[in-house]
């Protein structure tokens, strides 16, 4: 979880790569450039967010008891965590240098070569979407509301609420990057020509039909797998079950 944090928040400070002429990658920075203030934030956010969850799934699983209880009290802090975590990542990409923009026009129908692309460092620019497409607020308010929610569940001891309410602050924190960043991918911090955004670093039309199509016969067969799964791990574990079926667990 915490590589996972690490790594995610790479993406909106910026790799130090850059592409030549033939559009062959390379990189100048360093495992230890990967490793900032910031980046370690997003590894302390996922770690957090993924404890809450977990706690919450765990709190809906075992019957009431050491395990349950331990599990309230980790997603408690869980949760506390998140929020103050997701609020100071919030402050960090609004008053600090993490954000960029894309300079000059685009088309979006144009050929996917991103040194047709010129982008700079620009300060809160992962905010500049949030005014230009309010519905994408949805996506901080789902992590911060969600995370409150299932902290208020946790407390209260409803677990169907702390579950609810872990799953949308998940979703939310996540999808909080994606829309953010908008178009961007990955951003260049050392090549303002070299930035991969969806425009100029798609795959080719029949590449993204070939794609559609798997993904359309093998995706309802990955739904259909875990609704079963889900379906025979149904219930919550108990003493007594796992005493009578050892080998189950």
């Amino acid at each position: 979880a915490l590589v996972f944090g690490v790594a995610v928040g790479n993406v909106p400070s910026g790799a130090p790569f850059r592409l030549d002429s033939d559009l062959r990658a390379f990189f100048d920075g360093s495992f230890l450039g990967l490793f900032t203030p910031f980046t370690l934030l997003c590894g302390l956010l996922s770690v957090a967010m993924l404890v809450l969850h977990g706690s919450a799934w765990l709190a809906i699983k075992v019957e009431h008891g050491p395990v349950h209880d331990r599990a309230r009290k980790f997603g408690t802090v869980a949760g506390v965590a998140s929020l103050a975590l997701f609020a100071i990542g919030w402050a960090f990409v609004d008053y600090g240098d993490i954000g960029y923009r894309i300079v000059g026009a685009m088309d979006p129908s144009g050929p996917s070569n991103p040194l047709r692309t010129t982008s700079e460092l620009a300060r809160g620019g992962w905010l500049a979407n949030y005014g230009l497409y309010p519905w994408m607020m949805i996506a901080p308010v789902l992590g911060f509301g969600g995370a409150a929610l299932a902290l208020f569940g946790i407390r209260r001891g409803s677990e169907s609420a702390a579950f609810a309410g872990s799953s949308a602050s998940a979703v939310g924190i996540i999808a909080t990057v994606g829309l953010s960043m908008f178009p961007f991918i990955l951003p260049s911090s050392i090549d303002p020509h070299s930035s991969l955004t969806v425009w100029n670093a798609s795959s080719s039309a029949k590449t993204l039909g070939i794609m559609l199509f798997v993904t359309v016969v093998l995706l309802p067969i990955v739904v259909a797998y875990t609704a079963w799964a889900y379906k025979v791990m149904f219930g919550r574990v108990t003493t007594q079950e796992v005493a009578t079926n050892p080998d189950f667990y």
